[in-house]
């Protein structure tokens, strides 16, 4: 089965800076996130995505109600998470959430699914980190439950079980498509490929070529549990500009910026120019540059990968909004037409 070619958009809602270098207040970012998805609906991207997080330098915690709000000023994108950390959410609830986001944008809505890379939520929950395999484990059996939209039966260990419960509002497309996000574990490979959920691969560190085996286990895996052929999608991060050298230059203070934070989080060594161009190369895993060298690069990867859908996180750290502004146009205008002529 051939799977169309989606381009697509994500954001975390990071804190940006203004053009001056003061930073936006949370609520500032939350607009300029909604207006980034108008332009993006604008120059017909597929898709924007958005994430959840639970700290001062994300401003978004509940990405339902910020796709309610680009669902109300968009016409065609898709809207969706990137990701829902279900292990610490409840699978009703985010059933029903996006069931509602679906009624207002006419059956736009989406759900990545994943457990995220940071673990915040958890205790801001009452969420222990010991239980992270079974809470997603469960979660995830449960929502695919509730994707089949008549009366759910299931039981577990981490909620209450249900019997025979209906689940409203109940969606007019008869379900709502859900992605399994994946960051390099075979375990969530197989378990994608068990339900029968699209692949979502997020690719933000090392060589897209790392990835290739993942493709290749999740395709055998789809087969060996007797599902149809499913789209394999890949997410990285990316900045676009008129030039290589402009590209490059305006984004790598923010990209330095960003992972020395995380990396004092993290134990990780300080962030390194080299590191950077390896990343921005060929090979490495950012896609910043010119549309052209984009471009080229996307095309290159999805091949690699036999990757459908590609998906670019295009806030970093706190890159100013007309920046990014112009990346989406670009991405949207030049790049995306560049990739679909290459992969025609």
């Amino acid at each position: 089965m051939a799977h169309p070619l989606e381009f697509g958009l994500d954001t975390f809602g990071d804190i940006t800076d203004r053009l001056d270098g003061s930073p936006v207040t949370h609520a500032q970012a939350i607009r300029n996130l909604v207006d980034q998805a108008v332009l993006a609906d604008e120059v017909g991207l597929d898709f924007i995505g958005v994430g959840e997080h639970h700290r001062k330098d994300f401003a978004v915690s509940a990405p339902e109600v910020v796709l309610a709000a680009i669902a109300a000023r968009t016409k065609t994108i898709r809207l969706g998470s990137a990701v829902t950390v279900l292990s610490s959410d409840d699978p009703v609830r985010v059933f029903q959430r996006f069931a509602t986001v679906d009624a207002i944008s006419n059956g736009r809505a989406e759900v990545i699914l994943g457990r995220g890379s940071f673990t915040e939520s958890f205790p801001l929950f009452g969420l222990d980190l010991q239980d992270y395999e079974v809470l997603f484990e469960e979660k995830i059996q449960l929502f695919a439950e509730l994707l089949k939209e008549g009366p759910t039966t299931w039981s577990g260990t981490v909620r209450a079980g249900l019997d025979a419960q209906e689940v409203y509002p109940k969606t007019e497309g008869g379900s709502i498509r859900t992605w399994v996000g994946v960051g390099g574990s075979p375990q969530s490979v197989i378990r994608a490929a068990h339900y029968g959920f699209p692949l979502f691969l997020a690719i933000i560190g090392g060589q897209p070529a790392q990835f290739a085996p993942y493709a290749d286990l999740y395709r055998r895996a789809l087969g060996e549990f007797g599902h149809d052929s499913q789209p394999i999608a890949m997410h990285s991060p990316g900045f676009v500009a008129a030039t290589d050298a402009e590209a490059k230059e305006a984004l790598f203070p923010y990209q330095e910026e960003q992972t020395n934070q995380l990396g004092r989080e993290r134990g990780w060594p300080p962030y390194s120019r080299a590191q950077y161009e390896a990343s921005a190369s060929s090979t490495g895993a950012l896609y910043v540059g010119s549309p052209e060298t984009v471009a080229t690069k996307i095309a290159q990867n999805m091949r690699l990968l036999g990757a459908t859908r590609f998906d670019m996180r295009y806030s970093m750290g706190r890159l100013p909004h007309e920046l990014m502004m112009r990346s989406i146009e670009l991405y949207g205008t030049k790049v995306v037409p560049l990739v679909r002529e290459m992969l025609a």
